[in-house]
């Protein structure tokens, strides 16, 4: 396939970027959207010009590191039914002569860096607010030893498998992390080892959100739509009660 891509290139975060057209040759249907940049880059960098800088690890949609707009799409759709993480999305959901336009997560709190790589260290500092259980060090415990019923645990599992991308601040027309942050708390919510700092863990959380400049939710949607791992809008609503419940605890711990 022969591609027209339109790409978002800064070479700073305090510079002003823009769309730069560049012409790819030779993409293969198999390969997925980060190999179709790689094979960009090497020409690029064959001609001696700058390539284009993004996010990449595992390549499995596992790590979350990957993420950009892709036709206006956070990580991108094509022919997809099912929202994927950039890495997992293949060129044979596009088709031979398409143009297609690739910009990084724009949101305040995810600063550029440079061309498509955003700073996403706000989610760290949201998760280390209050994401975490505290237990006593020593051996660990048989994983039967502290029951929870399937659902709950069914619950926690789902929430869990959130890795962090971005991609519903990204769609969020208010820049909100709200589903991200949720993930977190629900995950936690729903299982016994969560439970005595429960409530000034949803409170220290949320607070930070809002601290790093996200937005308000306002259940429009969008972020669950385009969640790679399907973290449900159910997980706001979980968040939501158990922010209001804090309010009612002196020292915001269950009792």
């Amino acid at each position: 396939m022969k591609l027209t891509l339109k790409i978002w290139r800064q070479a700073r975060g305090a510079q002003q970027g823009k769309l730069v057209d560049y012409e790819v040759d030779g993409v293969s249907e198999d390969m997925s959207f980060l190999e179709m940049l790689d094979l960009l880059n090497e020409e690029l960098t064959v001609k001696g010009e700058e390539p284009v800088a993004f996010d990449s690890d595992c390549r499995e949609g596992i790590c979350g590191m990957c993420g950009v707009v892709i036709n206006g799409t956070p990580h991108g759709r094509g022919n997809s039914p099912v929202p994927t993480t950039t890495c997992q999305l293949h060129m044979r959901s596009f088709s031979d002569g398409d143009t297609i336009t690739i910009e990084p997560w724009k949101a305040e709190p995810f600063p550029v860096v440079k061309d498509l790589v955003v700073d996403r260290t706000a989610f760290d500092r949201i998760i280390q607010a209050g994401g975490f259980i505290s237990v006593n060090t020593g051996s660990a415990p048989d994983a039967h030893s502290v029951p929870a019923p399937k659902l709950k645990a069914d619950i926690a599992f789902d929430n869990a498998t959130c890795i962090g991308c971005g991609a519903c601040v990204a769609a969020c027309p208010n820049a909100s992390a709200m589903l991200f942050t949720s993930a977190k708390v629900t995950h936690l919510a729903n299982l016994p080892q969560g439970q005595p700092e429960r409530y000034l863990r949803v409170k220290n959380m949320v607070g930070q959100h809002d601290a790093e400049g996200f937005g308000n939710c306002s259940n429009i949607g969008e972020c669950a739509a385009v969640c790679p791992k399907g973290i449900p809008l159910e997980s706001i609503s979980q968040l939501n009660r158990d922010l209001i419940s804090s309010l009612f605890r002196k020292d915001g711990f269950k009792g």
